[in-house]
């Protein structure tokens, strides 16, 4: 059965809630007359949803948000408001909330709110539920244009899909992407452009000069770069390949090398290589392919 939490400083505002959700709804509703008895009860156990008041002495609806946000994601928070409250609403739906009905409007909106959030939370649940049980692959393809500000909505979007899988913890989506962002500049740069670091190092006005020149020029401006996701819940397999001459990757000076480390020439190769368990480029060297395994198979 459902279980929902309403929480009130007013006892008269609590009955009401309660009265209105089970008349209307299948479940159990518990009351907490603040937020600390709230908090209380969660560490007990979680219900499916939490209606609750923002004005509260003691510990008021917004550290409840934070608090529940923190150690309980999964759990929707809708706001009970009273009139003149409306800013300090929206501030707690920023902070985390799922939705808010109006005091003077429960009798009339409380019930459909509930069932709306709580329906959304279902399918949630069901689909952490289909992808830990049912999900076997996925693939997914871009082609970029030689333009950089791409790279930060697509790294997003890989790892929107890693959180999802639940694939790693948020350190190790900070490292993939920081290897995903490096192989992509590293593509449109060096590879797609010609650019090489090595003028970078001498003068970096240039660099960045020369780069936007050839996204203009023939051959350069019409290369693009090919992202491919391939995803498993044992790893996770990145290939970028740019349509460059390529280059030998056995060249660039060893990154882990102290006399290297501080040089731009390899920096990149040298974070792909510690964020990423296999790295390997094929034999024209523009394409680089980079796995990720998952963490919670590694011995």
């Amino acid at each position: 059965m459902t279980t929902i939490l309403v929480v009130d400083d007013a006892l008269a505002d609590r009955v009401l809630a309660q009265g209105l959700l089970q008349k209307e709804l299948d479940c159990q509703v518990v009351q907490a007359a603040s937020g600390r008895e709230a908090v209380e009860y969660l560490k007990q156990q979680a219900p499916h949803l939490i209606v609750t008041d923002l004005l509260m002495p003691d510990m008021n609806g917004f550290a409840l948000v934070d608090y529940v946000r923190r150690h309980h994601p999964a759990v929707p928070v809708i706001i009970m408001t009273a009139h003149g409250s409306e800013e300090i609403a929206i501030q707690a739906l920023r902070r985390g909330a799922a939705s808010y009905v109006p005091k003077r409007l429960l009798a009339r909106d409380l019930v459909e709110t509930v069932q709306n959030v709580l329906s959304l939370a279902s399918a949630k649940r069901e689909q952490e539920r289909l992808f830990t049980e049912g999900w076997v692959s996925s693939t997914t393809r871009f082609r970029l244009s030689n333009d950089v500000t791409l790279i930060p909505p697509l790294i997003e979007f890989v790892n929107q899909n890693l959180s999802r899988f639940r694939f790693c913890d948020e350190t190790g989506l900070i490292q993939v992407a920081v290897a995903l962002r490096e192989a992509l500049v590293n593509a449109i740069y060096h590879g797609n452009l010609e650019v090489s670091s090595e003028i970078y190092e001498q003068d970096e006005n240039a660099y960045y000069r020369l780069i936007e020149e050839r996204r203009r020029q023939e051959p350069y401006c019409h290369r693009v770069v090919e992202f491919i996701a391939e995803e498993s819940p044992k790893e996770a397999r990145y290939t970028v390949r740019d349509q460059g001459p390529g280059f030998d990757p056995r060249r660039i000076p060893d990154p882990t090398d102290p006399s290297n480390l501080e040089r731009t020439c390899g920096r990149g190769l040298l974070l792909i290589r510690t964020f990423m368990d296999e790295v390997y480029h094929n034999e024209k060297g523009n394409e680089i392919v980079m796995v990720k395994r998952r963490e919670s198979s590694r011995s």
